[in-house]
């Protein structure tokens, strides 16, 4: 954050995180020594973001695990080339909130065996 703040000298910064409770200390001093950075959390339990990611997990693997790219531009590039072939055949990500109930756990190790 200190580098992006730095090379962002001057300007608004605005910062999407999720609601993770590390990223939403009580008393942020770092944030209040930088009053130009502003932060922006995810709704709880956004399904949307969940797509993204695992959009983004498809282009890692698919596009730049074990990439030996020598510029930001040759990223780009084969960023772009992904896309492009990616949205061929693309389809929407169906999605759907599983239910989960509690269940009183049995802590015998003769249910392990069963």
């Amino acid at each position: 954050m200190n580098e992006t703040v730095r090379a962002q000298a001057g300007k608004e910064v605005h910062v999407i995180l999720d609601n993770l409770n590390t990223h939403k200390p009580r008393h942020d001093r770092w944030l209040a020594q930088h009053p130009n950075v502003h932060f922006h959390y995810t709704p709880t339990h956004a399904s949307w973001l969940n797509q993204v990611e695992v959009w983004y997990s498809i282009l890692s693997r698919q596009a730049l695990r074990g990439a030996n790219l020598r510029s930001v531009q040759e990223l780009r590039q084969r960023i772009d080339a992904f896309i492009k072939a990616y949205n061929q055949t693309a389809a929407p990500f169906e999605w759907t909130k599983v239910k989960v109930s509690s269940k009183k756990l049995e802590h015998k190790y003769s249910n392990l065996c069963k």
